[in-house]
């Protein structure tokens, strides 16, 4: 509850519509009112990464096969990923939300968190501000946002999630309550499947009655931890603080698959992708890290995490992917059909280590670099076709630390 004289907090959440498929629908008019899957294509191993809203009718969704993706829908337009042209949009969207408001901090390549408190002298009522941000959004990149606007960013993100695609929903702090009630406890943030079932046997499907359940047993069935959170969010209590320019401790992307999956060559392409995208993720932020982790989830909720020092800290997608390959293959991993892969990196270090100070390793990491940069500054100028960089696959027989 706020607290009287208080200002009110407005938080703001904008996610972009099935991101990658838009911008392609976007530059081929002739995709449009066609079901569009981005990913793999039909005859290769790999999975979806992102399908249209159309594509989804058919129970398309990102990470699943690629092959079940095309049984459902063959008729579908299917296209690689072109994550050069998707990093230049998201950055001309950041751009844009960054001239209604200085405090913005991005999540993810199409979606962001603002801080819009303040901004009722300057734009107009909260409803206006997200009209606004749809507005710009839309005349700078052509394609369509759903924003949410609530006390706190846990509001703000089911607000925006509520009404998509192409929505805008306002939430106050005193209508939070009811906004949260109906929904089904499978919204809130961290439930998974097993979580889902544990709610189940305990009869809550609704935020309304896992809000009238006591806590202790949430706890029974929960655990402290994860008791104290969801009920916390059943109350709509949450975080308002949006940080601009926050330093992350670590950049991480998971995929998790409809069905388990036990096929390498499509867990290698997911982790190629996932590694691409926190190697762009850190060079924007320009962050090394020294760490890399790979997160594997089996059946029953069992995960296991493997880490490895790298002897010189890295923003490179061969070396990231080079590494959390390796430590599937010698990360004495059950050997168990995959539910979720993921990558990260974090201990952030400085790009040269004492070691890398040595003339020959110099030279090489000042090549790398600039072909990173090559790359980037084509993917920004040309975008589609640009410049692309291969991974090394082959593990090595040396073993995780």
């Amino acid at each position: 509850m706020m607290e009287a004289g208080t200002k009110p907090r407005w938080v703001g959440h904008a996610d972009l519509d099935a991101f990658y498929a838009s911008v392609e629908e976007r530059d081929c008019p002739e995709y449009r009112d066609r079901p569009v899957v981005v990913g793999a294509l039909p005859g290769h191993r790999g999975v979806v990464a992102a399908a249209n809203y159309r594509a989804r009718t058919f129970g398309i969704h990102s990470a699943m096969p690629i092959a079940e993706a095309y049984r459902r829908c063959p008729d579908a337009v299917y296209l690689r990923p072109d994550k050069a042209k998707y990093a230049r949009v998201s950055r001309q969207i950041f751009e844009v939300l960054g001239t209604l408001t200085p405090v913005v901090e991005p999540v993810s390549v199409d979606e962001a968190y603002l801080d819009l408190t303040g901004l009722e002298k300057l734009v107009g009522p909260p409803e206006t501000i997200g009209r606004e941000i749809k507005r710009r959004i839309l005349e700078a990149t052509g394609l369509r946002a759903s924003v949410g606007i609530g006390p706190n960013r846990l509001i703000a993100k089911l607000a925006s999630e509520h009404r998509k695609p192409d929505g805008l929903m306002v939430v106050p702090a005193d209508q939070a309550l009811d906004f949260l009630a109906p929904m089904p406890v499978a919204n809130l943030r961290g439930v998974g499947r097993e979580t889902q079932k544990a709610f189940a046997r305990i009869g809550i499907r609704t935020v309304a009655q896992l809000r009238a359940i006591p806590l202790r047993y949430l706890q029974e069935a929960l655990g402290k931890g994860a008791a104290a959170s969801f009920h916390a969010q059943a109350l709509g209590i949450a975080s308002a603080d949006v940080i601009s320019g926050r330093r992350r401790k670590s950049i991480s992307k998971e995929a998790t698959f409809e069905e388990d999956v036990r096929d390498r060559d499509i867990l290698h392409d997911v982790l190629r992708n996932l590694a691409a995208e926190v190697a762009s993720t850190a060079r924007r932020e320009n962050l090394y890290g020294a760490v890399v982790t790979l997160k594997i989830r089996f059946a029953g909720f069992e995960t296991h995490t493997r880490q490895h020092a790298l002897s010189t800290p890295t923003h490179d997608e061969r070396m990231i992917l080079g590494e959390a390959w390796r430590l599937f293959h010698h990360g004495k991993l059950p050997n168990k059909p995959v539910r979720l892969i993921g990558v990260g990196i974090s201990r952030w270090a400085q790009a040269q280590s004492a070691q890398a100070e040595l003339f020959g390793a110099t030279q090489q990491r000042d090549k790398d670099e600039r072909l990173l940069e090559t790359i980037d500054r084509a993917a920004a100028r040309f975008g589609k076709g640009a410049l692309q960089v291969g991974c090394r696959t082959k593990p090595s027989n040396r073993k995780p630390r």
